[in-house]
């Protein structure tokens, strides 16, 4: 099925991560790869190899910019001069879109590193809204939010996560990153359905999908983007790209990151789960229901490892 772009979103294919183990690959052989996405913080402030090869790479690709530091839920003030970086960066590069996530980074002016939740309520819902409306007044491009995965919530949510979601992009008028495996692993960690979130979400709001690999520890899963994507994501993907339609699918791989046509594959296994619905459906869809279809694609490990997520992977320059 092919729906027109999404708010104008143009529909960039199959794309991964520009991740430095793979630079040298990445200029000698010049891939046929449809786009890349770049994390914004590791070329920000860079002028020396990343900048360089970001550069190169864009002269070439089409170039999304993906954010890990907005904190549009926090309670500071929005950080100015961040976003100006951000808007020059984008300008430079050609950018189709920036993205970050819906959630809060740090407060006071300390930065936690990592992509922490927000309650789901309508006092925080109207805080968003009101930041975001900002952000895109300040950046002048497209921008895109995305859903984190999480590990808690709070007593005071009253709005169910796919709710939340679909208002702030509405009220804010903004598109969505959905992060298809971020909805796989919150749905195991707090027992939700994730087949509801993918058919409740505005799909002609999707302008992106992610899909990752995860860690199942048993009693609740990691979002460490450490391994190929297992089976009931990939039905969740299915899913989603039959409401949504053509959208651009970026595959994240961002731990134990193997070489670059083993990534490359993986994110060509999209073309395999173009399926109808009667498909989806014989083949399983929810955790909940269905968990043991998680084994087949099971990573636990032993002991609790640390929360990993896309802050976890900036990256220094070499130079």
């Amino acid at each position: 099925m092919s729906l027109p772009p999404r708010l104008g979103y143009p529909d960039l294919g199959l794309g991964v991560g520009l991740r430095s183990t793979h630079f040298r690959h990445i200029l000698s052989e010049w891939p046929v790869v449809d786009w890349f996405e770049v994390i914004s913080e590791n070329f920000l402030d860079s002028q020396g190899r990343p900048r360089d090869v970001l550069e190169q790479v864009a002269e070439r690709y089409p170039v999304v910019m993906h954010g890990v530091s907005l904190s549009i839920g926090s309670t500071d003030p929005l950080d100015l001069e961040y976003l100006a970086k951000l808007a020059a960066l984008a300008e430079q590069t050609g950018a189709r879109w920036v993205s970050d996530h819906l959630c809060w980074t740090g407060v006071a002016g300390r930065n936690t590193h990592d992509l922490l939740p927000i309650p789901f309520n309508e006092e925080t819902l109207a805080h968003v809204v009101e930041r975001l409306r900002v952000v895109q007044d300040v950046l002048q491009r497209p921008f895109v939010l995305e859903n984190p995965s999480s590990y808690v919530t709070f007593a005071d949510s009253t709005i169910p996560e796919w709710e939340f979601l679909s208002r702030v992009a509405e009220e804010a008028d903004c598109g969505l990153l959905l992060d298809v495996n971020n909805v796989y692993v919150s749905s195991v960690n707090h027992d939700f359905d994730p087949v509801e979130y993918i058919e409740r979400v505005p799909h002609e709001r999707i302008v992106q999908f992610h899909l990752a690999g995860h860690t199942d520890c048993g009693t609740h899963c990691i979002d460490t983007h450490d391994g190929p994507v297992i089976d009931p994501v990939w039905n969740l993907y299915a899913r989603a790209r039959q409401l949504a339609g053509d959208v651009s699918t970026l595959l994240e791989w961002d731990a134990s990151i193997p070489e670059f046509a083993v990534v490359h594959a993986e994110v060509q296994k999209a073309r395999q789960h173009y399926r109808s619905s009667d498909d989806f459906r014989r083949g399983g869809d929810s955790p909940r229901r269905e968990r043991g279809l998680r084994e087949s694609g099971r990573t636990s490990v032993p002991g609790h490892p640390a929360v990993s997520n896309p802050v976890s992977f900036l990256m220094p320059d070499p130079n």
